[in-house]
């Protein structure tokens, strides 16, 4: 089945993006469209610009040349409406150590308008067994899914992934991949289905 989709209106938006840095020309004339539901990959060497993109999108950098949109919002004039539109999850992710996995997931719902259950989170993560963990007590791969649960925590729109399987062992990395993917679709296709999972 082909998924028809909406060109006029994609959810992000980037039209000819430019930074630079000094003399260097960290991005050169980037575009491309990326609609909703669809997974979509920045992919290159070190230095290519990925992250400066990202950042830009993100509205946590401004760029020198070009248009960008996320669902609909200039990132750097509407930075506010915006990170309740987005979810992030970095390539290392830091918290206090002595802040347990719930109390995280709590946490970083109170800052946003709407959300999804931490419990629910805590499930589609395998984390339920975790709930009461102190952060510095999870191994690497546990940290990396309880990022990527923080990520979703605002139900986002867009969600962005800077290295998502960095940390969380070759076995593990497949699987929060797939949760992700799944997750996605069920809200999209099958908002009350979990037999997806």
């Amino acid at each position: 089945m082909v998924r028809a989709t909406n060109m006029a209106n994609p959810i992000l938006q980037v039209e000819n993006l430019v930074k630079r840095y000094g003399d260097v020309e960290a991005v050169r004339g980037v575009s491309f469209n990326v609609e909703e539901g669809e997974v979509f990959g920045l992919l290159g060497p070190n230095g290519a610009g990925k992250t400066t993109t990202v950042e830009i999108l993100e509205g946590l950098r401004d760029p020198d040349g070009g248009r960008v949109s996320v669902c609909g919002l200039n990132p750097q004039r509407e930075s506010e409406a915006l990170k309740h539109e987005i979810g992030a999850a970095l390539q290392s992710t830091s918290l206090p150590d002595k802040l347990r996995v719930m109390e995280a997931l709590r946490l970083f719902a109170s800052f946003y308008k709407r959300g999804r259950k931490p419990e629910e989170l805590l499930k589609r993560f395998g984390l339920e067994e975790k709930r009461n963990t102190f952060y510095n007590q999870l191994s690497g791969g546990q940290k990396q899914r309880l990022a990527l649960a923080m990520a979703l925590v605002n139900d986002p729109k867009v969600i962005f992934l800077d290295e998502p399987t960095a940390g969380a062992g070759s076995a593990s990395a497949p699987g929060n991949l797939r949760r992700y993917r799944r997750t996605a679709s069920r809200e999209k296709n099958h908002p009350d289905d979990d037999s997806l999972y």
